[in-house]
């Protein structure tokens, strides 16, 4: 199965690509996203939040964000930070930015929306009442409203220490070193609505997930659809 960066992402059209240099595997970057911010604040991203012009009911934590130009702000947006949100991304009502999260050119943190450990490449979209954590959107990437991806198992509550998740890997079992691990979503995967990932899902590029599919952690291929079928019945009143 498919497993390197590249094999989900364009890297030659994301300001992100070098995020992904030392990645043996597509959701190694999920760790490295802290460090990652911080170095890119401290050399082309300078943290400039205290000087930029927000929303007086936009409020933060941390003074390590950077914002981009013509970034759109709806009120009561909270950033907890460290963040980097790029140029012309919107960022929607009452939406939290965790810390930890980068929002790429375009891309949308919408209404009710809460983002931790994520990075969101150009043009992504979460843009109604959704949970992205410890994950990675590519390019175009869609979440219908409601949409959320799950970033811990149940089973892992209260254990210490913390068991890992595993994944399949072209018959081999491997462990992802993380305990909380979301989604890998491919450029220009779309979800449905109030589709749910559970903790370990790689989606390939070009997946559509149908409306209320809750998704099973796994690697799924690309350019293909993953439906969930149900049976309706319609009886009279009485």
């Amino acid at each position: 199965m498919p497993h390197q960066p590249s094999d989900y992402f364009e890297l030659s059209t994301t300001h992100f690509a070098d995020i992904f240099d030392n990645a043996k595997y597509v959701w190694d970057a999920l760790p490295m996203i802290e460090a990652y911010i911080q170095k890119r604040l401290q050399t082309d991203r300078k943290p400039n939040i205290t000087d930029y012009d927000l929303p007086p009911t936009v409020t933060y934590k941390s003074s390590d964000i950077y914002i981009g130009k013509n970034v759109t702000f709806e009120p009561h947006v909270y950033i907890e930070g460290p963040a980097i949100i790029e140029d012309g991304a919107f960022i929607g009502h009452s939406a939290f930015l965790r810390y930890n999260t980068i929002v790429g050119r375009q891309a949308i943190v919408g209404n009710s929306c809460e983002t931790k450990n994520t990075l969101m490449l150009e043009n992504a979209s979460a843009p109604h009442f959704s949970y992205v954590g410890d994950s990675v959107l590519g390019q175009r990437v869609n979440l219908g409203a409601g949409a959320k991806l799950s970033n811990f198992p149940v089973k892992f509550m209260g254990a210490d220490p913390l068991p890992t998740i595993f994944l399949d890997v072209d018959g081999e079992r491997i462990d992802t070193g993380l305990s909380k691990f979301g989604a890998i979503l491919g450029d220009d995967v779309k979800l449905g609505c109030n589709c749910v990932t559970n903790p370990g899902t790689v989606i390939g590029k070009g997946t559509w997930v149908y409306p209320l599919v809750s998704v099973g952690k796994g690697i799924y291929p690309a350019n293909s659809l993953i439906k969930l079928r149900q049976t309706l019945e319609v009886v009279e009143k009485r």
